[in-house]
């Protein structure tokens, strides 16, 4: 049996970098090759969580391959079958907000249009400050479409920010094998 091949797409929730990328590693390590992929502002900002070149590099070292980092670099990923289920994490609001209404302008939109539309899997793991707001419609109309998975959420500080939700990133590999199976993770809340 061949190895699981995850594609795993990072958009720009800079304050997450540090604990995605150690799932990414420890992914990785179990043996699971990783297609990696960044959004523009993943690929190109440097913010006060560190410098986009260093990350890039940590990445690409993780992988052992460069990131797919433009629109017309992800498009084969589907059709091509070059991953088995697509992660996004951590995923954006606004990544959600394009998902959910079908946009593909972005390296990870059409990552994750490229997967859904030869029917592989895409898992999502939040990370947006209007999670219970805004983003609230995006994340209720993706969790009944089909294909796509959600890494299990929580409020990372329901006193000072109200409206936040990031998922746990420590099972983004459970949640991403129970979407292989064609399963979510229970419980998606927590």
């Amino acid at each position: 049996m061949e190895a699981v091949r995850f594609g795993f797409a990072m958009c720009g929730s800079f304050c997450t970098f540090r604990k995605v990328i150690d799932e990414m590693r420890a992914i990785a390590e179990k043996g699971y090759e990783i297609l990696p992929v960044m959004s523009h502002a993943a690929y190109t900002m440097d913010t006060r969580f560190g410098k986009a070149g260093d990350f890039v590099w940590e990445v690409e070292d993780i992988c052992g391959r460069k990131v797919i980092k433009s629109i017309l670099e992800a498009e084969p990923i589907g059709p091509k079958k070059l991953v088995d289920a697509m992660i996004v994490a951590p995923c954006t609001g606004n990544t959600l907000a394009k998902t959910a209404c079908g946009i593909t302008d972005t390296t990870v939109t059409m990552a994750v249009k490229s997967s859904l539309r030869s029917g592989l899997p895409v898992v999502l793991a939040p990370a947006t400050n209007d999670a219970l707001a805004a983003s609230a419609q995006n994340i209720g109309k993706l969790m009944n479409t089909r294909n796509i998975y959600f890494v299990p959420m929580k409020q990372d500080d329901p006193q000072q920010k109200p409206y936040s939700m990031v998922s746990d990133f420590g099972l983004i590999l459970p949640a991403a094998l129970e979407a292989l199976e064609g399963r979510q993770l229970r419980p998606v809340f927590r």
